[in-house]
């Protein structure tokens, strides 16, 4: 699928902030209001966006303990992958779950609210999963970039 330059600059403003009105889009992109609008439900249908949602503080819902699991399966069958996964996608602590290339097979992103919770969920939660062969965690000390917004230029 080829985007042209006004896709892209829309999209970018979407990224920003999606609750703009179409109003303030076509006033930016130099379109009429419906120009706007067909773009976007274009968009929609052919599955570049995908959907909208809120990106929450996770210091104010007190979930502010970030952690990187790596996960190593005890065997690369199909049935070992495909059991880890479902299992995995089951667990709201993981918002990111990543099939990676190394010494390694996954790399989560687990955030809870603090190291008790983690301690907890990798206990009674995570190395439940079976075939896991080892895990490896590592904590975040700070956050220095953190955004949802894919580059298109």
């Amino acid at each position: 699928m080829t985007l042209d330059g006004i896709d892209k600059k829309l999209l970018g403003y979407l990224q920003e902030d999606s609750k703009q009105t179409n109003k303030e889009l076509s006033l930016k992109l130099n379109l009429s209001v419906t120009a706007v609008y067909e773009r976007i439900k274009k968009l929609e249908r052919l599955k570049v966006i995908e959907k909208n949602v809120c990106l929450l503080d996770k210091t104010k819902v007190n979930l502010s303990f970030v952690a990187f699991c790596h996960i190593k399966l005890m065997q690369h069958s199909k049935d070992y992958v495909i059991k880890f996964e479902k299992e995995v996608t089951q667990l709201n602590e993981v918002l990111e779950c990543y099939h990676i290339s190394g010494d390694y097979d996954y790399l989560l992103k687990v955030i809870v609210k603090d190291m008790e919770a983690f301690r907890e969920f990798m206990v009674k939660k995570l190395t439940t999963i079976s075939h896991i062969g080892s895990t490896h965690s590592t904590f975040m000390i700070s956050e220095v970039k953190h955004t949802t917004a894919l580059s298109l230029v």
